[in-house]
């Protein structure tokens, strides 16, 4: 299954996120409880840690780029062959967790 990896606004007020370093690049597996990216809001940073395991599949954003909440940052499958979808059709959200350093 393809997925995309959006974040939700984790606070009021947020409308903007900026990429500072992502954690393996297009083809890189991840496990449940990896590091995926690391973001940034004006007053915190944030850790995207993933909820399962996956292929990190086509990045949406660089180091350095904002980027509004809802937002696509990246395309993940469960299998690295799995065909992406073209414009328009559905996919499922990539849930992650978040934690604020």
């Amino acid at each position: 299954m393809i997925y995309h990896l959006t974040v939700h606004a984790a606070a009021p007020g947020v409308e903007e996120i900026r990429i500072l370093e992502w954690h393996g690049g297009p083809g890189s597996s991840f496990v449940e409880g990896d590091l995926i990216v690391e973001l940034e809001t004006h007053k915190a940073v944030v850790e995207l840690r993933a909820s399962q395991a996956g292929v990190l599949r086509v990045l949406k954003g660089e180091p350095g780029d904002w980027i509004r909440m809802e937002q696509t940052l990246a395309y993940f499958s469960d299998d690295p062959k799995e065909a992406l979808p073209s414009d328009g059709e559905s996919i499922a959200e990539f849930m992650v967790t978040f934690e604020l350093t």
